[in-house]
């Protein structure tokens, strides 16, 4: 998953897409990068890994003057961790400087390199997104947007895209909107963002999200809507809001909040704990879950744990072993709160068990006398191949595992997870139009062999790890 960034039309848009980059270091904090773009045309990037605040300072921000700008966070769902994967990418380009930054997965990349490699393409990273930027170099076509328009008919899976062309800003969206991107007014200019929180930190003003297949160029005040890309049935990320996205953004026209609070609800409904003393979350990303449990419950919501912000979020750390530390320094439960309570402890989903295995031995060691685990999504089973970080099925403790196998792992009382209907009815809107393939195995695409090869390479596991 990563946060992406674009703006134009306002001076010192590095300034600006800093401020955005800040708002979006959740969805990525392994690296980041900003390619600013000066009146003259003449482009400028800084990329880094770490956090925004490792990366940028008074001195890299003075360095990247200009009115268009656009900006990427990072953690690698395709591609190694290393510097020479870090976005914005930036090319040297018949039409001027071409920078791209990407949101999503790309599925067959793994061919498309192979045959660009055959051709004689020489490729400076092992990201996926690379990719484009040979498939528009190559393009035989005359018009920049003509050129995007070939490189984009070629490449299936997941893509919200922001490209530059000399001084001229692109937002791309895949025909079947897995990502979300939303533009806002700023002044006179304009601001895209992977989600609104990134607009109400900048000061922009919403104007729409992008829908799946929308095409749009800005160059200086004018926005165009160019042709749209292919129809497709439109797959949004469920994922998206259930854990990615920013309580506080709008995505896919939904207040994130608010559907997390419908995913408690609707968990209370399902998987009810008579009986318990409180109620309480596993923060940040489940707080408002917690809540919904409790307002349709009536259990007392409580805040039994304690998160240290300093700490990043263990899910998406490119090392286990790092999850694994951090995950110990991470939480401190409130020993007054659980002291000899029945508890229930409400999270946004297991995807490989290790941080919640730990903290129920946390809760435990705290006094709690009986905990009662409410998971607000179904459990996940397949990997995800449109830009989340689940790899292999071996990874996965839903894949190869029962609830009461899973129960028995997290040494809990009762374990209950949200039906996928529930989910669905919580997110809204018609059921059809969401991707859930990592928790149904629905891929609205075609998953070459390669791809799921590389991605299911690690074994099963057998038995869970005591």
């Amino acid at each position: 998953m990563c946060g992406i960034i674009g703006v134009t039309g306002v001076p010192d848009a590095a300034r600006v897409a800093y401020l955005g980059l800040y708002s979006l270091q959740h969805r990525g904090q392994e690296s980041g990068g900003m390619v600013a773009v000066d009146g003259e045309g003449v482009a400028r990037s800084h990329r880094g890994m770490g956090l925004v605040s490792d990366i940028f300072n008074e001195r890299v921000l003075s360095d990247l003057p200009g009115d268009v700008a656009i900006g990427h966070t990072r953690y690698s769902t395709a591609g190694t961790s290393v510097l020479a994967n870090a976005q914005p990418m930036l090319a040297r380009y018949r039409e001027g400087p071409l920078a791209l930054a990407h949101n999503g997965n790309l599925t067959n990349a793994v061919q498309l390199r192979s045959d660009l490699v055959a051709k004689g393409s020489l490729f400076q990273s092992s990201s996926d997104s690379e990719v484009l930027v040979h498939l528009i170099a190559r393009s035989e076509a005359r018009e920049p947007e003509d050129q995007l328009l070939d490189a984009l008919e070629r490449v299936e899976g997941a893509y919200s895209l922001l490209i530059t062309v000399g001084r001229t800003l692109y937002a791309i969206v895949d025909p079947r909107g897995f990502r979300p991107l939303v533009l806002g007014r700023l002044g006179r200019g304009w601001v895209v963002a992977s989600e609104t929180c990134a607009l109400d930190i900048t000061g922009a003003t919403p104007v729409r999200e992008l829908e799946p297949g929308d095409f749009v160029r800005i160059h200086g005040e004018e926005v165009d809507q160019l042709p749209r890309l292919p129809a497709r049935p439109p797959r949004r990320c469920v994922f998206e809001l259930v854990y990615f996205s920013r309580p506080d953004s709008t995505v896919f026209h939904r207040s994130v909040d608010r559907v997390r609070r419908a995913l408690g609800h609707e968990l209370a409904r399902e998987h009810p704990a008579p009986g318990a003393d409180c109620v309480f979350s596993v923060p940040d990303s489940s707080n408002a879950m917690a809540l919904g449990f409790s307002e349709e419950s009536g259990t007392k919501l409580e805040h039994a744990l304690i998160r240290n912000h300093y700490v990043g979020r263990t899910f998406i750390h490119p090392a286990q072993a790092g999850r694994m530390a951090k995950v110990k320094i991470k939480f401190n439960p409130v020993r007054e709160v659980l002291q000899g309570k029945k508890v229930v402890v409400v999270d946004d989903s297991i995807v490989r068990g290790t941080t919640s295995r730990a903290l129920v031995q946390l809760i435990r060691q705290a006094g709690a006398a009986e905990v009662h685990f409410r998971v607000a999504s179904p459990p996940i089973t397949g990997p995800c191949y449109y830009g989340i970080d689940t790899p292999t099925k071996g990874e996965l403790i839903g894949s190869s595992h029962d609830v009461m196998q899973i129960r028995e792992h997290l040494g809990v009382d009762t374990l209950g997870y949200l039906s996928l209907d529930g989910m669905l009815r919580a997110a809204g809107g018609d059921p059809a139009d969401f991707c859930h393939a990592c928790f149904s195995g629905d891929y609205p695409t075609e998953i070459p062999e390669d791809l799921e090869r590389a991605r299911n390479a690690a074994p099963l596991l057998a038995a869970i790890p005591s």
